[in-house]
C-alpha cells in the first residue's frame, strides 16, 4: 500500500472521527431559551416567530456533507452503494482544493441591485435569514427599513435576526417599530413579548403577549410563551389556564408541573403531574417525572407506585404517548 493510499485512509478516517465529536456535541447541548426546551419536552411550541430554513435537519445536513463530497470527489455517482477506494482515487486526493458546498435544495441568495426597492430588499433580507446568514439579512433587512420605515415586516423580520445575534436592545427597539407602524399584528406583538421576557421584563412581556392574545385567542405559541411570563410572575395558576387554552388540560398541567420543577417546587409540581396523570393515567411523560419527584422529596412509597404505573403501561401506548 503506498503513501497516497494511505494518506487517503487517514482523511476519511479522520473525517469519520470529526463527525462523530459533532454529533456528541450537538446532541448534547440544547441551543434556544431554556424554558421554551422544558415544555417544548411535552410537544408545546413557543418562542418568536422565526424564519426557519427549509430543507430538512441541520445535523443531518452537516454530518452528511463530507460524505457527499467525497461521493463526488471519487466520481461514484448517487447510487449511494459503499465502493472500495481505488489507486485512482486516492490520487485525485493530491489535486482537490478545498471549496464550499452549496446545497441546491438551498442556494445562496441573489444580491441585489443597489437601486432596488424597499421590497427587494426585504425579500433577500428573508432569503439570508432562511439560509442563516443573519450578517447579510441584517444588512439588507436595515436598508429596506431605511427606504421604506412603514414596512412592518423589514422592521420586525430585523428584530428577529437581531434576537437571533443576541442583540437584545436591537432587537426589540426594531419589533417596537413594527409595531407602531401595525399596532394589531399578533406576530410582531408575539416576537416583541418574547423579546421582552427573554431580557427579564416580565410584566411588560405579559403586556405585550397579552394584546397579542386578544388578536389571536388560538394561537397556541402566542399562549405558551404568555404562560412562560406568568410563571415568571409566579402566577402559576394563570399560567396552567394559557398553557391549557393552548393545548389542552393534560398538557397545560405538564408545561406548568415543568416550570415549577425548574424553580425547585418539587412539591407544587408533583400536584399539577397528579392533575395530568388523572386525565390520562398513562402519561409516560408525567409517570416518569413523578417517580423522580416523589423520590426526591422522599416519599418513596409513592415513587414505587409511578414507578410500577409506568412500566405496566402497554408498550405500544408508552411509544404513542407523551
Amino acid at each position: 500500500m503506498n503513501k497516497r493510499t494511505l494518506l487517503a485512509i487517514l482523511i476519511a478516517f479522520v473525517l469519520a472521527i470529526g463527525a462523530t465529536a459533532m454529533w456528541s456535541a450537538t446532541t448534547t447541548e440544547r441551543e434556544g431559551d431554556p424554558d421554551v426546551n422544558a415544555i417544548e419536552d411535552s410537544g408545546s411550541v413557543a418562542g418568536n416567530v422565526k424564519e426557519q430554513k427549509k430543507g430538512g435537519n441541520k445535523v443531518v445536513k452537516v454530518l452528511a456533507a463530507p460524505f457527499k463530497a467525497l461521493g463526488r470527489l471519487f466520481g461514484h455517482g448517487d447510487d449511494h452503494k459503499l465502493r472500495r477506494m481505488t489507486e485512482k482515487d486516492a490520487a485525485r486526493f493530491e489535486s482537490v482544493g478545498v471549496e464550499r458546498v452549496e446545497d441546491v435544495r438551498n442556494p445562496s441568495p441573489a444580491k441585489v441591485n443597489a437601486t432596488a426597492s424597499a421590497k427587494e430588499h426585504l425579500a433577500s433580507g428573508r432569503s439570508y435569514l432562511l439560509n442563516g446568514r443573519i450578517n447579510e439579512a441584517i444588512a439588507e433587512l436595515s436598508t429596506a427599513a431605511s427606504l421604506d420605515p412603514k414596512l412592518s415586516e423589514a422592521h420586525n423580520l430585523l428584530g428577529v435576526a437581531y434576537d437571533q445575534k443576541g442583540l437584545a436592545e436591537r432587537a426589540r427597539d426594531s419589533y417596537e417599530r413594527a409595531v407602531k407602524v401595525e399596532p394589531e399584528d399578533a406576530e410582531t406583538l408575539n416576537n416583541l413579548g418574547f423579546s421582552l421576557y427573554q431580557n427579564g421584563n416580565y410584566r411588560a412581556a405579559v403586556d405585550r403577549l397579552k394584546r397579542a392574545v386578544k388578536l389571536e385567542p388560538t394561537n397556541e405559541r402566542i399562549l405558551n410563551n404568555l404562560g412562560l411570563a406568568l410563571c415568571r410572575l409566579g402566577k402559576f395558576q394563570e399560567a396552567f389556564r394559557h398553557f391549557a387554552r393552548a393545548a389542552g388540560p393534560l398538557t397545560g398541567n405538564l408545561n406548568t408541573a415543568r416550570m415549577l420543577e425548574r424553580f425547585g417546587r418539587e412539591e407544587d409540581a408533583i400536584r399539577y403531574y397528579e392533575d395530568a396523570r388523572r386525565i390520562d393515567p398513562n402519561s409516560s411523560f408525567a409517570l416518569r417525572r413523578l417517580a423522580d419527584l416523589y423520590t426526591r422529596v422522599g416519599k418513596l412509597e409513592q415513587a414505587e407506585a409511578a414507578k410500577n404505573a409506568l412500566a405496566g403501561i402497554p408498550t405500544t401506548v408508552a411509544a404513542a404517548g407523551q
